[in-house]
């Protein structure tokens, strides 16, 4: 039986409005008065979390709901905050903000499976009185989500400051801090958010700093920290785990273009027998040795393709090695590699499939039916996944049957010794998935 202790939930009004700032400022600042602090990022998406990690010194979890059942939200949160003083969670999009099918995907469902309180931050720069309207349907629209504070973000001077708390101070809810507009805290952008912590890690701590120096001067860390501790305990149940199915050397891609891989699936694969041996595609010249599989998640292998490109010992042994049936799994990012080309520059060859980059972002959860065995799942297995690229590649392949919000088809490349698609997947899902592609990586096996 595992324990939730100490939590809480930092969300926004909408995306974009310093959430992420708030939450990861003040992980900071609690970390280095000395209080463990654990992290964890509502949703699918991996580049914040990375930067929560460089804040706690721990791994930054994701929480979502929907790719991994509302019965595992509680459980990964005892395992993401074990240890800790204290666990703090950010939002994704606005509070209410998530899937359309009623399957728990938003911050607010979360925090009421957390029973957490939340810091809603708001983002004033031109609101005066509306605030308490807008603080106020937050708060009142749902009941179980208990709104314990607000952070207002862009205020834009001292009067601006008492205008809002004037509004504010009828609703009952506790101002428990005021940003100003500061370019010092506006975080670098990409085409997909973020950029990720591992290309730039020395900038990244440096900008952690300014963080928690700005979240220590405009909010009562004090205060919030009490009311993450106001939370009651709950025990949970065990968090989702593999059974050993064999043992493998996997090599794990990794470095600048490929920081895209949950810490639970590299945690599940060791459960199932993997020895997890990083590689990096930009420097390394071959593969690890001695390896029985391949892991390549995602990143941005568009940003670093003249590099990847130029590291031809490193294709010619995948292509090799790949299409000798080493297994092999790979998403978003680890499709492209894979890929024949990217924007006309030769990769590894191993799909027949050629990728390039668009101004069309394509993202959202995904069911995905294998149409074939592949190593993770067999025929007719329903996986969940979530999709977000600006690319395309062609073929799209039909390996799986997807479906989605807004119409269903067919796309990825599979066999039995390989699965290469779009589809992100967390194996806290399903962790009979990490169980099979270790068991089909086992020398013994094959």
């Amino acid at each position: 039986m595992a324990r939730l202790g100490p939590r809480l939930v930092v969300a926004g009004t909408h995306s974009g409005v310093g959430k992420t700032t708030v939450a990861t400022g003040l992980m900071a600042a609690l970390a280095r008065r000395g209080v463990r602090v654990a992290a964890a990022k509502v949703g699918p998406d991996f580049i914040d979390p990375g930067y929560h990690a460089l804040a706690t010194g721990r791994p930054g979890r994701n929480l979502d709901a929907w790719l991994c059942g509302r019965e595992a939200v509680c459980p990964l949160a005892a395992r993401a905050s074990d240890g800790a003083d204290v666990l703090v969670v950010e939002g994704v999009m606005g509070l209410f903000d998530g899937s359309a099918d009623d399957a728990g995907a938003s911050t607010a469902d979360v925090a009421r499976l957390l029973d957490a309180p939340v810091v809603l931050v708001v983002d004033a720069w031109a609101l005066s009185d509306s605030v308490a309207a807008m603080v106020h349907g937050y708060a009142s629209l749902d009941a179980r989500v208990r709104v314990a504070g607000v952070v207002l973000n862009r205020v834009a001077g001292a009067g601006h400051e008492t205008l809002l708390r004037d509004a504010l101070a009828p609703l009952g809810i506790p101002v428990l801090g005021a940003l100003p507009p500061d370019e010092a805290l506006e975080w670098r952008d990409r085409h997909l958010g973020l950029v990720p912590v591992a290309e730039h890690a020395a900038e990244v701590r440096s900008s952690l700093e300014r963080l928690a120096s700005a979240v220590e001067r405009a909010c009562d860390v004090d205060a919030l920290l009490a009311l993450a501790r106001s939370s009651p305990a709950v025990d949970t149940g065990p968090p989702p785990s593999a059974r050993p199915a064999g043992r493998a050397r996997v090599a794990v891609a990794g470095g600048p273009a490929f920081s895209f891989c949950y810490p639970d699936n590299l945690e599940l694969l060791r459960q199932a027998g993997a020895d997890i041996v990083p590689f990096d595609p930009l420097r390394d010249a071959a593969l690890p040795d001695a390896v029985d599989a391949l892991y390549a998640g995602g990143g941005f292998p568009e940003v670093f393709v003249e590099a990847l490109a130029g590291n031809r010992p490193l294709l010619a042994d995948v292509r090799e090695r790949v299409c000798a049936g080493l297994v092999t799994w790979a998403e978003c990012g680890g499709l492209l590699w894979l890929a024949r080309s990217l924007d006309r520059r030769p990769l590894c060859g191993v799909v027949a499939t050629d990728a390039r980059m668009t101004d069309r972002l394509t993202i959202g959860y995904r069911l995905a039916r294998t149409r074939i065995d592949t190593p993770i799942a067999a025929a007719g297995t329903l996986v969940r996944g979530h999709e977000f690229h600006h690319s395309i590649v062609e073929p799209q392949g039909d390996a799986l049957e997807l479906s989605g919000r807004f119409g269903a088809g067919t796309a990825g490349f599979a066999s039995p010794t390989l699965l290469a698609s779009y589809v992100h997947v967390h194996l806290a899902a399903d962790p009979a998935l990490a169980e099979r592609f270790v068991a089909r990586a086992t020398p013994a096996a094959r």
